[in-house]
């Protein structure tokens, strides 16, 4: 889903990159905020888990309060993408090969987040819940909001 967030298009320094708010305690989105660091070579991302109190205060309230937003949302230029769509818009964003992968956008939505939500919701029971949190070097730790 993508929806136009007015609240999310001023200039900020906090919104000059897109920031993606995902799920500290699950096992596999940090795995996948890890990989994004590194593939990211352009420093175009931004990050924040979605417990902290910084992310709380940049979503929408129709985002904050709908219990299907707990795994990844991306806030990029003014919109707030969730579920599949979010996915699709970092692998757009992050350029080279991945951008290829923005064809899915043509698969019908309700395909890409059922399949999205399928793998949500069973995240902690395929790939674990995290005990700690990674300690990022200083070059990474500027990534977070």
């Amino acid at each position: 889903m993508k929806t136009r967030c007015q609240d999310l298009s001023h200039d900020s320094d906090t919104f000059k990159h897109p920031i993606m708010l995902f799920d500290g305690e699950c096992r596999f989105c940090s795995r996948s905020v890890q990989l994004l660091i590194r593939l990211d070579q352009r420093d175009v991302f931004r990050f924040a888990q979605l417990q902290s109190d910084t992310a709380q205060s940049l979503l929408p309230p129709e985002i904050k309060n709908d219990p299907s937003m707990d795994s990844v949302i991306l806030l990029d230029q003014g919109f707030v993408y969730t579920h599949s769509d979010a996915i699709l818009q970092i692998c757009r964003r992050l350029g080279r090969g991945w951008a290829l992968l923005s064809v899915l956008k043509y698969v019908p939505v309700s395909l890409r987040d059922f399949l999205y939500r399928w793998v949500a919701k069973r995240r902690y029971k395929l790939f674990g819940k995290q005990e700690h949190c990674m300690i990022p070097t200083a070059e990474i730790r500027r990534k977070f909001i």
